[in-house]
C-alpha cells in the first residue's frame, strides 16, 4: 500500500488505529531484548491488530522511559525504530505510523519517509508546556514542517497532540483547548489528537467536541478508548488510537491480546 493510501479526513470514514509499543531500545534503562526480538514482537503485534480489523497501526518507543528529549536521542533508538517500521510495513497491508519519544519528531518523520510510513505523531507542535521529561520550551511546527519539505516527505501526515498527556499546561492556562487547536491548525497540522491526562486515562467527549468545533481538521482520540466509549467518542472524532485496552489485562506494558483487539474492533465498527 503506498504512503498516500492513508485517507483520514475530517468527517469522513471513521478509522481505528492500534498502538504497538516497541520493547525498550538498546541503551535505555529497561532494555533487555536484542533488536531482533524487538522487531519480531512488533511485527507479530501489528499482524494481530490487522487481523482483528484495525485500519492502521502506530509504532511507539514508550518502553524507553525515562525519556531524553529531541537532540539527546541516541542513534540506536532511531535505528531500531527504522528497522522495525520497515519490517512491519513489509508484513502488514494497513498504513503504519510512528512516534519517537520524547520529541523525536524529525527522527520519526525521517523513519516514516524512508521506511514506507504514512503518518507520525508530534506531541509539542505548538506552544510550550512542562512534561514529565522536563520543560518543552520550543514548539516543533516551524522546524518540523520545513524539514518535511526539505526531504520531500509531504505525503507523511503530521498528527499533533493538543495539550498533550503526561504534562502540566499551567504556562498556557489562559488558552482554551479550542485556542490551542486553532493555533495548531494555523501552523499546518494535518490532524489533532485529544487525550486524557495520561496513558490509559479516558478522553473527555466534551474535549473532543470542542476541538471538532474549533477546526476543520481530522480529530483523533489518543487515550483511554474502550469498547464502551468508542461510539460516543466517534460522534466528534474521526479516528481512535487504542493502546492500553487492547493489551493483556488492559495494560500498555503487556503484549497485544488478540481477543481484546477483536472486541475493540467489533465495537468500533458496530
Amino acid at each position: 500500500m503506498p504512503q498516500d493510501a492513508w485517507n483520514l479526513t475530517a468527517r469522513g470514514p471513521k478509522k481505528l488505529i492500534g498502538m504497538v509499543h516497541l520493547g525498550a531500545s538498546p541503551g535505555t534503562p529497561f532494555a533487555s531484548d536484542h533488536p531482533d526480538a524487538i522487531v519480531a514482537r512488533a511485527v507479530d503485534e501489528a499482524g494481530e491488530l490487522e487481523r482483528a480489523g484495525f485500519d492502521a497501526v502506530i509504532l511507539e518507543n514508550m518502553h524507553d522511559a525515562p525519556y531524553v528529549h529531541g537532540a539527546d536521542l541516541g542513534p540506536e533508538v532511531v535505528a531500531v525504530m527504522a528497522r522495525t517500521l520497515a519490517a512491519v510495513r513489509a508484513a502488514v497491508g494497513v498504513p503504519v505510523g510512528v512516534q519517537i519519544l520524547s520529541g523525536g519528531n524529525r527522527h520519526a518523520l525521517a523513519c516514516a519517509h524512508a521506511c514506507g510510513g504514512s503518518f507520525m505523531r508530534c506531541e509539542n507542535f505548538v506552544f510550550s508546556h512542562v512534561a514529565d521529561e522536563g520543560l518543552l520550551a520550543e514548539a516543533e511546527a516551524g522546524g518540523l514542517l520545513r524539514y518535511r519539505r526539505s526531504i520531500g516527505a509531504e505525503s507523511i501526515r503530521v498528527y499533533c497532540d493538543i495539550k498533550k498527556k503526561h504534562a502540566s499546561h499551567a504556562v498556557t492556562a489562559d488558552l482554551s483547548l479550542a485556542d490551542i487547536a486553532e493555533g495548531a491548525a494555523f501552523f499546518g497540522a494535518d490532524g489533532l489528537i485529544v487525550t486524557g491526562s495520561s496513558t490509559g486515562k479516558p478522553t473527555a467527549p466534551d474535549d473532543v467536541r470542542m476541538v471538532r468545533e474549533a477546526c476543520d481538521l481530522p480529530v483523533l482520540v489518543g487515550s483511554g478508548v474502550t469498547p464502551e466509549t468508542a461510539a460516543l467518542l466517534y460522534r466528534h472524532a474521526d479516528a481512535l488510537i487504542v493502546g492500553s485496552w487492547i493489551k493483556q489485562a488492559g495494560s500498555w506494558k503487556n503484549p497485544v491480546d488478540p481477543e481484546r483487539a477483536r472486541r475493540m474492533a467489533d465495537a468500533a465498527k458496530g
